[in-house]
């Protein structure tokens, strides 16, 4: 009876601490179980990155899918945030949708791109990943060249080490001194937090009382969910994403046919490739992808 009403306390404050809002649409549920994962450049009053003064309204600069087949292996994948989308007759890049138009709105242009079901939706606020691996204690993080970006803030030795806060966002950030751009970003930001589900996740953390309540409420306080999201829902995305990011899990980004393409009025968009897409989410949702890498860089990697 102890446990039942522990586990049932437990339950109720991390509930009670999650901000939830309406981001699914009613699209017919499909195969496996789907995670829209985003981050938010919007500032508060915490001063990390300016302030909202400085930088008014939001962006959704990362954008990933997290997959969990019924039978198979989990996938995360990236979608560039400059990808061309249209809603109703206007067209605009990905990560302007749900400043535009709404949040339910991005999620019906990322159900568009992967012909599947978005059944939860997890955004990290901008001093969220701060908060969060500060309280862990820093993560371990790699990148192969010697950074110093004056518009992210990242000073960066080549090589690994563990990463506070700050530097980690940093680190997530920084697309101007990437010879890949936005597309390496994306996969330092695949880096970032699959180091925080590993860390967050392991023997140390997870025998200490302390250390979980306080990377918990660092975690609680540091996103916004949909309306039908639990701490089950969150447990069992966590899961996903740390059995996405290990040696069986998938990996990468979508596909595209034209990662420069001008459109009028818009600018320099990510031109994707549907029929790939489509494909590439079948497989995934169904469990029947192979586990690697995916996506048009890791073909032009592989060539």
């Amino acid at each position: 009876m102890v446990i039942v009403l522990a586990l049932f306390g437990c339950w109720n404050w991390a509930n009670s601490q999650l901000d939830k809002s309406d981001w699914l649409t009613s699209k017919a549920h499909t195969d496996g179980t789907s995670w829209l994962i985003l981050g938010s450049d919007e500032r508060d009053d915490s001063g990390v990155g300016g302030s909202a003064d400085d930088t008014p309204g939001f962006r959704t600069d990362t954008i990933l899918v997290l997959t969990k087949p019924a039978h198979g292996n989990s996938s995360l994948i990236s979608i560039p945030r400059d990808s061309l989308v249209k809603v109703g007759t206007q067209s605009m890049k990905l990560n302007a949708v749900a400043e535009t138009q709404s949040k339910k709105a991005l999620t019906g242009e990322i159900e568009d791109i992967t012909g599947k079901k978005i059944n939860h939706v997890a955004e990290i606020k901008f001093n969220g990943l701060t908060k969060v691996v500060d309280a862990l204690g820093g993560v371990n993080l790699c990148y192969d060249r010697t950074v110093n970006d004056n518009f992210s803030g990242l000073n960066w030795q080549a090589g690994c080490r563990t990463a506070d806060g700050t530097t980690a966002l940093a680190f997530s950030r920084m697309r101007y001194s990437d010879p890949k751009g936005d597309f390496g970003r994306a996969e330092r930001q695949r880096q970032v937090i699959g180091a925080i589900m590993s860390k967050a996740s392991s023997g140390d953390t997870m025998k200490s009382p302390s250390s979980l309540q306080k990377v918990a409420k660092a975690a609680l306080s540091s996103i916004e969910v949909d309306k039908k999201t639990n701490p089950l829902t969150l447990v069992s995305m966590a899961m996903a994403f740390k059995s996405a990011t290990g040696k069986q899990g998938i990996s990468g980004s979508v596909y595209w046919t034209d990662p420069n393409h001008y459109v009028r009025g818009v600018g320099s968009t990510v031109l994707l490739d549907d029929a790939k897409n489509f494909e590439l989410f079948d497989q995934l949702a169904s469990g029947s992808h192979a586990p690697g890498a995916v996506g048009t860089l890791s073909e032009n990697v592989s060539q």
